[in-house]
């Protein structure tokens, strides 16, 4: 689509909104609006919306008053672990290879133990400031020389803070099976006493290396876990699944703030695997303000395209998960390959088939950035070879969809997949995208309240199986719902509900300018139309704010 520049500079802002209990959308105007009848309709719709976390995480760091270990070159870093207490502080030499699999025993009294580099806090970041991998010669290296974790947490392990620490995989490994793991993904871990907890993993550096297969940079199956400001990478494998952080077998709550994600399968995953332990759903995420992204050396006849063909499959999935905020992230960069190029796939999933207890309901997705993919959400309520508990409850508000382009991303370029998921609200995005709108199929979904959105029409824009675009699908699919406010860029005002907007082309709309500032300006006919009387569309200066700094920590390299 070409940028054009408007001819007006009319701009205003979008107050983000988002509930966590059951509201009626009601919706009347007195007023005239172009191209439609004289008053806009009246509608109204209870929709039950997703639950917030329930808890957040302090990760604020507080010093250790107990003892300082110091462990250099040559010193056993294991014995130190062992024979450390709750308060003490473990200091790994800068620059100092540490070889070996080593783990985090359990240990009596609740105080931290916080393991760290030598390097002064005034020579690393600041907290709330990413590492990266730059400045991993102000680090110590713990790494794994084979297919076990460099660092694991033992049953019942808490209370650790890992600060300014580089954990990888040497260059001769071939394969490895996870370069840290906080809790055991196996049958081992089938109780919550045996889960670990109280763990943060803060500015660190966790990769893999550049040719061996590397399952993942952290498994998360532990309680009350957060990840901050850390930079995981170089997680790929050929005919393998793969992600930077992965987590199916333990409960919670995790914050997961300010971190470079790069994994070749999923970069963020929960699930995957059935939690061993009975009735778990991992719950009460926050995912704010990280960069997830597959560099483009991982793709196949792009000219950065690196020579090994990796399994690629979306940036974020969710198959057993509840009360997840995703907030002010930047994703980008993920192509049809091993999946069908989505950027994020949600689904209720009994993976194995021995957790049929298994749901993802109360998501909430509001103040992102998504763009270079092939396609843009995907929704299952139910996957009927892998029968769960019907996922439910979707807010998608206020999010930025650009470059959504199947041709480019060897994909379809849709917006949205849908099928069978009651109470979904789609608000407030802007998204330019080279397929459908919506694409659905089997059952209907409840609820659906799809409003104040500006996208492409293209071929076929809303789209069932066997039924017409347009009003045939909305009513065979989507029945009672809510559709309107939305500019529909090419398409018929006769084969929408009416209470929309059909443009003919975006330089009727307005000018969306790429010059990192993320600027839309509509044109009059659009401003303050929404359903809540704000602009059509997302609002991208809330956007820009929300976003601001989070890839300006990151190597030109990694970025695109």
């Amino acid at each position: 689509m070409k940028h054009l520049k408007s001819r007006l500079q009319m701009k205003k802002t979008c107050l983000v909104l988002f509930g966590t209990a059951s509201i009626f959308f009601t919706l009347s105007w007195p007023h005239k609006q172009m191209g439609q009848s004289a008053s806009r309709p009246t509608s109204a719709i209870a929709v039950a919306t997703p639950e917030l976390p329930r808890v957040t995480l302090n990760s604020d760091f507080t010093p250790s008053s107990g003892k300082a270990i110091a462990v250099n070159a040559g010193a056993d870093f294991q014995a130190a672990l062992n024979r450390a207490l709750p308060g003490d502080t473990i200091t790994l030499k800068a620059g100092v290879t540490f070889t070996g699999n080593f783990f985090l025993p359990a240990k009596k009294g609740a105080g931290w133990i916080v393991i760290r580099t030598s390097t002064p806090d005034a020579d690393l970041p600041s907290p709330g400031v990413r590492i990266t991998p730059q400045q991993a010669g102000l680090l110590p290296k713990i790494m794994t020389p084979n297919s076990d974790a460099a660092l694991s947490t033992a049953p019942g392990a808490h209370h650790y803070r890992l600060v300014g620490l580089e954990i990888g995989v040497l260059p001769t490994v071939k394969t490895n099976y996870g370069v840290v793991k906080l809790g055991d993904g196996s049958n081992a871990q089938r109780s919550l006493a045996l889960v670990p907890t109280d763990l943060i993993v803060d500015r660190c550096y966790i990769h893999g290396n550049e040719k061996g297969d590397v399952s993942r940079g952290i498994a998360l199956n532990s309680a009350r876990t957060a990840i901050i400001d850390s930079y995981l990478s170089e997680c790929h494998a050929v005919g393998m699944d793969t992600q930077a952080i992965c987590g199916w077998n333990g409960p919670g709550p995790f914050k997961i703030v300010n971190n470079y994600l790069e994994g070749a399968g999923e970069n963020f995953m929960l699930g995957g695997a059935d939690p061993s332990i009975p009735g778990l759903v991992p719950s009460d995420i926050e995912f704010r303000r990280n960069h997830v992204s597959k560099p483009l050396r991982w793709k196949v006849g792009d000219p950065a395209y690196g020579g090994i063909h990796w399994s690629v499959k979306n940036l974020l999935e969710l198959k057993n998960s509840q009360r997840i905020l995703i907030e002010a992230n930047v994703f980008e960069n993920t192509w049809g390959d091993a999946q069908d190029g989505f950027a994020m796939v949600i689904k209720s999933v009994n993976q194995d088939g021995g957790a049929p207890w298994s749901v993802t309901q109360d998501v909430t997705i509001v103040n992102n950035l998504i763009q270079h993919c092939g396609s843009g959400i995907n929704l299952l309520g139910r996957d009927m070879n892998q029968l769960g508990i019907q996922m439910q409850r979707v807010l998608v508000r206020n999010n930025l969809w650009d470059d959504i382009d199947g041709t480019r991303w060897r994909a379809q370029g849709k917006f949205l997949q849908i099928s069978d998921v009651p109470d979904v609200v789609v608000d407030h995005n802007t998204v330019l995208q080279t397929g459908n709108i919506i694409t659905t199929y089997g059952s209907p979904c409840r609820n659906l309240v799809f409003t104040n959105n500006i996208t492409n029409h293209n071929q076929y824009g809303v789209k069932g199986d066997d039924a017409g675009s347009g009003n045939g699908t909305i009513a065979r699919y989507f029945p009672g719902a809510m559709f309107i406010r939305n500019i529909i860029v090419g398409g018929s005002n006769g084969s929408y509900p009416t209470g929309n907007w059909f443009p003919r082309t975006f330089a009727e709309v307005g000018a969306l300018e790429r010059d990192g500032n993320l600027r839309l300006t509509l044109l009059k006919p659009y401003l303050a139309k929404g359903t809540d009387e704000k602009d059509i569309g997302c609002d991208l200066a809330n956007l820009a704010k929300s976003i601001a700094g989070v890839t300006a920590a990151l190597p030109v390299e990694a970025r695109r």
